[in-house]
């Protein structure tokens, strides 16, 4: 089944302590995610124009149910019913697929990646952290640049948060980067109660969650940089600890090579072959690496919160009249 934009749980600093409001809301949103690299290319499975220029999608949260619509699709979760439906908008037809099978093709598409992972030259010139025991490390800085968006004044927020090997620092060891830039207001309880949802979802699934990102495309990125759930885990934790509403966040994640990983990419060794041919390979691989950053960005995600309504009906979560299911 072809998964369509489902933008995930976004990831900015929001304080969602006091228990579950089970308001009802509808809001106006925008994410984007840009994969990089030869995982970009991976995904490119899974993604098309939605991938490459964002969605402006509409989405209401009623007790146990939440739509998300966009002009060509549409997706409705039910906690309750543990059951997606997703809706072609333009020939008015649905799919039902359940939480079980959503996580059993998020385990397909993570089995995928690790294979290609181990198949792939360019996968083994990645950081890797399998095996390792990591540390993370937090830092949070406001910069003082103000702004309005979608009426409300933001103060922007940079939240950087570092998966490292224990007892080596990031340039010795290698690891993980997540930065977070949020734009932030004053605590809006209509958000919070669209954050609540979307983490009791995914604490239902068991995945990673990014805006902009597919179910099956996180649980890929997870399997090819394991510092990547640990820097998540690492960010939400740090996210109550703040009071207030991300309503614009840029989320960056970077692999970061240790020095041994850059001595061996530097090495040229893989470049083989003997002569005057093998040498100039060698000398190309070589130049090319030391002219090479530590650091490679493996994605870039965008999310931002157009108009808000603290108010959503029964139709708003409902799959609309005249829509018939696609067995």
């Amino acid at each position: 089944m072809k998964r369509l934009f489902t933008p995930l749980l976004a990831l900015g600093l929001v304080c969602l302590a006091g228990g579950p409001l089970r308001a009802d809301v509808k809001t106006q949103e925008k994410s984007q995610i840009k994969f990089e690299g030869m995982l970009g290319r991976m995904m490119g499975m899974f993604g098309g124009k939605a991938a490459k220029e964002g969605v402006v999608s509409t989405v209401a949260v009623k007790g146990d149910r939440m739509m998300r619509v966009s002009d060509t699709t549409g997706q409705i979760i039910d906690l309750a019913e543990e059951k997606i439906y997703t809706l072609d908008m333009r020939k008015k037809t649905y799919t039902v697929t359940t939480f079980a099978e959503l996580r059993q093709k998020m385990e397909e598409a993570r089995a995928r990646a690790e294979k290609q992972a181990k198949e792939s030259k360019e996968a083994k010139e990645e950081p890797r952290q399998q095996g390792k025991e990591m540390e993370v490390d937090f830092d949070v800085k406001q910069t003082g640049q103000t702004k309005t968006i979608a009426g409300h004044e933001t103060k922007e927020y940079i939240v950087t948060v570092t998966v490292r090997e224990k007892g080596k620092t990031l340039e010795d060891g290698g690891g993980t980067v997540m930065t977070a830039d949020t734009w932030m207001a004053d605590r809006i309880p209509a958000l919070a109660e669209i954050m609540d949802f979307n983490r009791r979802y995914y604490e239902k699934l068991g995945g990673p969650a990014v805006a902009g990102g597919s179910e099956e495309q996180m649980a890929a990125a997870s399997a090819m940089y394991p510092g990547m759930k640990a820097a998540l885990e690492g960010l939400q934790k740090q996210n109550v600890k703040m009071d207030g509403s991300p309503l614009a966040t840029t989320l960056t994640l970077e692999g970061v090579k240790s020095k041994e990983e850059m001595a061996q990419a530097q090495s040229g060794e893989e470049s083989g072959g003997g002569g005057l041919g093998g040498m100039l390979a060698r000398k190309m691989v070589r130049k090319k690496a030391e002219s090479a950053s530590p650091r490679s960005t493996v994605f870039t995600s965008t999310h931002e919160v157009l108009s808000v309504d603290a108010s959503a009906g029964d139709a708003d979560v409902a799959i609309p009249t005249g829509f018939k299911e696609k067995k």
